[in-house]
């Protein structure tokens, strides 16, 4: 299945994504939740009750709707650092013993093609594309045999990084390089384990058309397993956990000359099997609040 969050007259609720047409859920299948959190949580009858409705008639084209992130606020979202050999390599950086863990706030979620904020405390903004994946079920201390089991699916992610703050300053300031808002659009759907495999699809990263990263995931030093089993170790995963498993190289900051993102740019990341998000880089808005 690929399920997907999506917005028709004004009601956001879930669905499931038909290649180009979205069969709505809260149509087919009014007993279960209508929106994506909640349906996680729900566990497996929720999923099997979904999977039913898997090749029944399309009710919009997504065309006509507009395509949400799975999630408006993940629970957490958890990122691995350095997870492919050619980015290590490229970052003039050991190849890691263990995960490299970090986290961006759940403020920093974003849809799939919604614009990406570049703030003017940069000049140096970046892209990062990833295999994301949902956590489907409340785990701790999983083994990597069993980590599969708590899988909801997999996403396209792209973890946006203000490498200034991440890097540059001093100290490094890792969680508010990565955290900025908007700087972590995923999507468009979370596609079920039973599609794909996801230690052997293609991901590919464009920017304004031209191929920045292209790689294989059979190339994670640390595969989705060996990730779940490693942070689980030390705290409770939660349905709704996203996780990304970290980006391959040719990013931005690491070409020569630098090819970090300017205003008007757009950033495509494409992953075999999963579909592709698609992003525009616009100023950042005024956003100051006190509520």
């Amino acid at each position: 299945m690929k399920l997907i969050t999506f917005t028709e007259s004004s009601r956001t609720r879930i669905g499931l994504l038909q290649g180009e047409q979205i069969v709505d859920l809260a149509q087919v299948a009014p007993d279960l939740p209508d929106d994506m959190l909640s349906f996680l949580e729900a566990g497996d009858a929720a999923m099997q009750e979904a999977a039913k409705h898997i090749d029944a008639s399309a009710h919009f084209s997504a065309a006509d709707v507009v395509i949400e992130a799975p999630m408006k606020r993940p629970p957490k979202i958890l990122a691995i650092g350095l997870n492919y050999r050619a980015h290590a390599e490229e970052s003039n950086m050991e190849i890691p013993k263990y995960p490299v863990v970090f986290t961006k706030q759940a403020t920093s979620a974003n849809g799939p093609y919604a614009p990406i904020h570049s703030p003017t405390e940069t000049k140096m903004l970046d892209y990062e594309g990833e295999l994301g994946l949902v956590i489907g079920k409340r785990c701790r201390r999983v083994s990597k045999d069993d980590a599969s089991k708590v899988i909801a699916g997999f996403c396209v992610l792209n973890d946006v990084s203000v490498r200034e703050w991440q890097f540059l300053a001093t100290p490094p300031q890792f969680t508010m390089g990565k955290s900025w808002d908007t700087h972590n659009p995923f999507g468009p759907a979370i596609v079920t384990p039973d599609e794909v495999d996801p230690h052997n699809l293609m991901l590919r990263t464009f920017v304004n058309g031209e191929l920045r990263q292209e790689t294989n995931t059979d190339d994670l030093i640390f595969n989705c397993y060996d990730i779940i089993a490693f942070l689980s170790t030390a705290f409770t995963l939660e349905p709704g956990d996203v996780i990304a498993t970290g980006t391959p190289s040719g990013v931005g900051a690491a070409m020569q000359p630098q090819g970090t993102l300017q205003l008007g740019d757009t950033v495509k990341v494409a992953i075999e099997g999963l579909g592709y998000i698609e992003n525009e880089v616009i100023a950042e808005p005024d956003t100051a609040t006190i509520l």
